[in-house]
Parts: structure tokens; sequence; C-alpha cells
């Protein structure tokens, strides 16, 4: 049963995840300037990772990231806010309307392969030090 303190750690977290990836797609913006949207990349396959990390380090069950406090607010709320599916279907939708489609398809594909590859070795990773 979801809490109202379970709703405040949710929102702080996103809050602050969201604020990060605010940061993190600045800073690669400033300095990279391509066609492929390396920011969206970059926090998604690191959210990934991390997610993955601490979700088998603290052994989370994928259907309880709202049990506790560290589960909802780092879990849930940060790396939730953090990590931006949305935003990769919308990098992928401006490069295909602007002629770009096959990068947008590459996008994609590497985005989706590469997370999943940075969950496997972020879950290896954590189980290994459990």
């Amino acid at each position: 049963m979801m809490t109202a303190l379970d709703v405040m750690w949710v929102g702080l977290g996103g809050g602050l995840g969201s604020l990060l990836r605010w940061r993190v797609g600045t800073l690669v913006g400033e300095r990279y300037h391509g066609d492929f949207p390396l920011g969206t990349f970059l926090i998604n396959v690191s959210g990934a990772f991390v997610i993955a990390y601490l979700s088998v380090l603290f052994a989370v069950d994928w259907r309880d990231r709202l049990g506790t406090p560290v589960n909802a607010g780092v879990l849930t709320g940060a790396l939730g806010g953090f990590t931006t599916f949305s935003s990769m279907q919308l990098d992928a939708a401006k490069l295909s309307d602007g002629g770009k489609g096959t990068l947008a398809t590459v996008y994609l594909l590497v985005s989706t392969f590469a997370g999943l590859a940075a969950a496997v070795f972020g879950a290896w990773l954590a189980l290994l030090q459990r």
C-alpha cells in the first residue's frame, strides 16, 4: 500500500533525478554537436546500469520499487526521473522526420541493446559484491 511518505520520497527523488538528467544533458550538449542523441543515450545507459546494480545489490524485487524509502526515493524516484524513455523516442522521431531514418533506427537499436548490456553488467557486478 502506498503512503504519503512514499509519494514524498518518489517526488523528491524524481525531482533530483530530473535535475541531474537536465544537467548531464546540458553538459553533453555543450561539448557534443553531432546528430546522434548522445546525451539521452548516455543518461539511459548509465541509468540502466545503476538501477540494475542497486536492485541486485539490495535484493529489490522488480515489482517492489516502492517498498522502502530507499526503493521509492532512489530506484523509482531518482533513477526513474533520471532515465528517459520518452526523450529517446522523441529523439528518434526527430531524426526520422529530419530525413535521418537510418540513424533513428540505429539509435533505437543501440540504445536498447546498450541499456540491456549495462543492466546485465550492473546486476553481475552487484552479484559479485553480495
